[in-house]
């Protein structure tokens, strides 16, 4: 469907909207100004929230169920969420013709739904914005904080944002109101001693391997694996794969560096081809993917450096053909 008519169904309808497992801001975030702007919705976030977006949600005062009755709802909208499996909630079944808004890159595994993807946004909440001014919709200034929040945390902080992103955050800033510190403030927490500690023992266990110039590591906890991931790429790695086992469940989260994207690395094509090997469910961007699924965790982050070192090579063969190294 075309963006213009998904805006039109979020009209009117009462709603529910759905966000992926452990939500970061960028869905919650648009599953609030949805919520705002298109109400009357409740947000639903079926696995939780993580840190940064609890943190804001109550900044914000936005409510967040942790169960409901989807039968309720006129309309049932996902945001966010590259399948269903990253929902992480198998109570949860999202019925046939149901909105689905995201900007990873499409798995093919949301059938019968009204669909609206945009890969090449940097984050869900531009998406949303788009949809608030084609319906000529005021943005209130609490709307706009958390299309910002989305904005800032899945650029990085502006590290891996592009134009059309920075020109959609100035203008929310414009409209709203709001000031660079306040905007820069709302997703600014502190480190807790626990993912200190996560992310100090993620870099005792971590192995790595290099090609080159580049360098995969990989590494293991229970907790934090973002934070654990930021603190292998502060120490030299250009890629890493941190990786979590619950029972018989796992969760693999990697980031990769900018400059490895531009030389060619696409972590959600390692993770997604993964996936499908593994009959596990994987995906997300070229600098930042996640994996969950049932197996074993040790085994997916070795296969996952696996994949990254044959990427590794193909690159260091191709500079090395263009006369670059």
């Amino acid at each position: 469907m075309t963006i213009e008519e998904i805006a039109k169904r979020l009209v009117g309808k009462k709603k529910v909207i759905l966000t992926h497992g452990n939500s970061d801001m960028d869905a919650i975030g648009s599953a609030f100004a949805i919520r705002c702007a298109f109400g009357p919705a409740d947000i639903f976030a079926p696995a939780g929230v993580d840190r940064v977006a609890k943190m804001v949600a109550e900044k914000l005062d936005i409510p967040i169920l942790d169960y409901t009755d989807l039968s309720d709802y006129e309309l049932v909208v996902v945001v966010d969420t590259s399948s269903p499996e990253q929902l992480q909630n198998e109570a949860v079944i999202v019925p046939a013709n149901s909105v689905v808004i995201d900007h990873h890159a499409p798995t093919g595994k949301w059938v019968d739904m009204d669909y609206f993807c945009d890969e090449t946004r940097t984050s869900c909440c531009e998406i949303v914005k788009d949809m608030i001014d084609l319906m000529d919709i005021p943005l209130s200034k609490a709307a706009g904080l958390a299309l910002i929040g989305g904005m800032l945390t899945d650029s990085g902080h502006f590290q891996y944002a592009d134009p059309r992103m920075l020109r959609a955050f100035a203008d929310v800033m414009e409209r709203c109101s709001i000031p660079m510190d306040e905007a820069m403030m709302l997703t600014r927490a502190p480190v807790n001693m626990n993912e200190r500690n996560a992310a100090m023992k993620a870099i005792g266990r971590s192995k790595f391997e290099r090609v080159g110039d580049m360098i995969v590591a990989v590494s293991f906890g229970s907790s934090f694996e973002a934070a654990s991931c930021r603190a292998l790429m502060a120490s030299g790695a250009d890629v890493v794969f941190v990786g979590s086992q619950r029972e018989n469940e796992f969760r693999v989260s990697a980031r990769a560096t900018q400059e490895m994207v531009r030389r060619g690395i696409k972590l959600d094509a390692i993770l997604g081809e993964l996936s499908k090997e593994t009959f596990t469910d994987g995906g997300g961007h070229g600098g930042a993917a996640g994996m969950t699924g049932t197996g074993d965790v040790e085994a997916m982050v070795h296969m996952c450096m696996s994949k990254t070192m044959d990427e590794f090579r193909r690159i260091k063969a191709t500079m090395e053909a263009q006369g670059l190294r």
